[in-house]
């Protein structure tokens, strides 16, 4: 029996007070910044691995310049669920590889996405270069609609009054069932609870092909996406030593 088949079959025994058990990850160290191995959802509470994590950078003035980190989180069910495809396929291959990132992002599973600050910006000059990507990709589906143009304006106005100084970061919980929790924090530790949720399922998708689509801001998290996902999905126990503790550091 594949892993996939094997897991979702033992998913049925599996209750609310024992869920399934995250993947064994290590964390990531990216330009200072360390990604814990699993982070709790502050949209479900969920226990969620880290699935990669790399820079974002510019080239300003001939300089090589890092602007923020970004780290991607799985639900635990997204493993079997990739599996049942993509198992068996190196790094590369997936890397380059749109049709399985696009199993990332659309996935009945919950992602969430930290993008840390390295250096200052604005919530207005960052939502709107966000929103900018994010309406390029829902037109380009043929889906956007009013729906879309109104969650938009949430999106923007949620962000109206902010300012992200180094080490602040926006936490991004996209789940299966069509919202997008955003959350802010100037700690290391992912808070509790969101600061908003909309209610828009192509929305959450965009925000995340944005940073791992084909033309995504972040090719080095999209590739370290396909490393860890590969190595897990090819391993013979992807689960060993997987009681992984989430980060609760203040």
């Amino acid at each position: 029996m594949s892993l996939a088949n094997s897991l979702l079959s033992s998913n049925l025994s599996w209750s609310s007070s024992s869920p399934m058990p995250l993947p064994s990850v290590t964390p990531l160290h990216v330009d200072a910044f360390t990604f814990p191995p699993a982070v709790e959802s502050p949209a479900s509470h969920k226990r969620l691995f880290l699935g990669g994590a790399g820079i974002r950078w510019f080239d300003i003035k001939g300089k090589f310049v890092i602007v923020t980190v970004i780290g991607v989180y799985l639900e635990a069910m997204a493993l079997p669920s990739i599996s049942a495809k993509w198992k068996g396929k190196n790094a590369k291959e997936l890397t380059e590889s749109v049709p399985f990132f696009s199993q990332l992002v659309t996935g009945e599973f919950e992602k969430l996405a930290r993008v840390t600050m390295k250096k200052r910006l604005t919530g207005i000059r960052y939502s709107e270069k966000v929103v900018e990507y994010c309406e390029e990709i829902m037109k380009a589906s043929g889906k956007y609609t009013r729906s879309e143009a109104k969650a938009i304006d949430q999106f923007l106005m949620v962000f109206k009054n902010q300012d992200f100084p180094p080490g602040s970061s926006i936490i991004f919980a996209i789940c299966p069932k069509g919202s997008l929790t955003i959350a802010f924090s100037k700690e290391e530790r992912v808070p509790k609870t969101g600061k908003a949720v909309i209610k828009n399922k192509l929305l959450g998708e965009a925000v995340l092909e944005s940073m791992i689509g084909k033309n995504g801001v972040s090719p080095a998290t999209r590739k370290s996406l396909a490393e860890r996902l590969s190595k897990l999905m090819n391993k013979k126990d992807p689960y060993n030593e997987a009681n992984v503790n989430v980060a609760t550091k203040n």
